[in-house]
């Protein structure tokens, strides 16, 4: 699926508030969080307040930010901004996951 740069990119244009404990841990997320870089992420929050919305599937699946809820569950925070992306197939979805901890990786 070709997307027109010129529209709602993923259909997530807006955030809201979810409770940390409706997100559900990722099951098959591809890459893991240390118990270290979730303590970095936490120390993160912490300094600066959250500046990145967890990205959702319409089930309320995590599709990026797995870590960042890891680190909420650690700091006792009861609710983060999120975003939900719709209109996308489980193939899509699986592929932006991939795709998007790739980009990171591959940053000087």
């Amino acid at each position: 699926m070709q997307i027109d740069p010129n529209t709602n990119l993923w259909h997530a244009d807006s955030s809201e508030r979810r409770p940390v404990t409706e997100l559900p841990p990722c099951g098959r997320n591809a890459r893991t969080h240390l118990p270290a870089q979730i303590d970095k992420r936490a120390a993160s929050i912490r300094q600066w307040g959250w500046t990145n919305p967890v990205l959702l599937d319409e089930s309320s699946g995590i599709i990026a930010g797995p870590g960042r809820v890891l680190a909420a569950k650690k700091l006792g925070v009861a609710d983060v901004p999120v975003m939900v992306a719709s209109g996308r197939t489980e193939a899509q979805r699986r592929a932006y996951v991939v795709a998007n901890n790739r980009l990171a990786l591959d940053a000087g």
